[in-house]
């Protein structure tokens, strides 16, 4: 049989033959029924106990066996309802650890398409500008080349180079959050010197354009880290720029109440698409109104920044006109 396989059962066993081996020794001393008693009343409880063994290794092996056809892809199988105690602890101890390696299995496969999905938007990203300045590169072989032709030429290739940089960084930034291994300072962050710091890298664009900036902002604060908002902030701004036509107006302003402190980027630009503002923050999407030089990730990485900080960032359109992100940075845990 299988069951005297088990060592512990062929010990336990054995003690039970050995304790009525004694008893039934001991009751000889007194007479042969009182040892012919104690034969028999050992051999019944040892038979019992060997039935009851019997019956616990048979679902034991049943609830092995039903492991086993899961971890093999079988996951239509369902435990048996098990009304021992001991037994029913560990059926539901191993459901408990199905489900949970179940839901690992399912967030894996999510992350791999993801990563498969994200993979293939880089490609796509990189596979533009690098077939432009192959391009490019082509024509700038040409002798009788012109030197104005040549110096435009190079311009280009190097305004391409500089998107190109800026999207690796970019990803590389958004790859650290993503991996948890992005460090966010607690500290206090004054807004006003957060709008001055995001800005300064854009005033030039922005005077190119013919466009104003505003900064309408006293002494807030929330807790946060000031780097990592000066690049959630400066892609804000950076967007409203490139959508604002020249001679509109950059507005930035923040409130602060006892629940939070709320940060606007505004534009008078023409805003955004009704059917744009669902997917504004999703990696790689452009909207309609999105340049050529457009990756689609600025606003992407600035939600994953805002979110780090215990905050939450909105996209819509101004009731008086142009695009408006609200950001609010909560002061207790939402």
């Amino acid at each position: 049989m299988k069951l005297l396989r088990n060592a512990e059962i062929r010990r336990e066993i054995l003690i039970d033959l050995a304790v009525t081996a004694a008893a039934s020794a001991a009751g000889a001393f007194f007479s042969l029924s009182a040892a012919l008693f104690a034969l028999c009343a050992g051999g019944i409880l040892t038979g019992v106990h060997f039935a009851f063994s019997a019956r616990r290794y048979r679902r034991i092996a049943a609830l092995s066996d039903t492991v086993d056809r899961i971890l093999h892809g079988n996951e239509a199988v369902l435990f048996a309802d098990q009304r021992e105690g001991e037994l029913a602890i560990l059926q539901s101890e191993i459901e408990k650890m199905m489900l949970r390696l179940r839901e690992q299995n399912d967030r894996l496969a999510q992350e791999k398409g993801k990563l498969k999905d994200a993979i293939a938007d880089i490609f796509h990203q990189m596979r533009t500008p690098l077939t432009s300045m192959n391009l490019i590169a082509s024509l700038l072989l040409a002798e009788d080349l012109s030197y104005e032709r040549r110096l435009e030429l190079t311009r280009e290739i190097r305004s391409l180079l500089s998107g190109m940089n800026w999207l690796c960084e970019t990803l590389l930034k958004i790859s650290k959050i993503d991996a948890g291994v992005a460090e966010f300072m607690r500290e206090p962050v004054r807004v006003k010197s957060l709008f001055e710091r995001a800005a300064s890298p854009l005033r030039i664009p922005i005077e190119l354009r013919n466009q104003e900036i505003s900064i309408e902002c006293g002494e807030e604060t929330y807790l946060g880290d000031p780097e990592w908002s000066v690049e959630a902030i400066g892609n804000l701004i950076k967007n409203c720029m490139e959508h604002t036509p020249h001679g509109g107006r950059i507005s930035l302003a923040c409130a602060e109440n006892p629940l939070y402190t709320q940060i606007t980027v505004s534009d008078t630009g023409s805003g955004f698409d009704p059917s744009d503002l669902p997917h504004l923050f999703d990696r790689f999407y452009k909207g309609k109104t999105a340049g050529k030089e457009s990756f689609g990730i600025g606003l992407a990485l600035a939600r994953l920044i805002v979110s780090e900080q215990n905050g939450t960032i909105l996209a819509e359109n101004a009731p008086e006109g142009g695009a408006r992100f609200v950001i609010r940075f909560y002061k207790a845990v939402v």
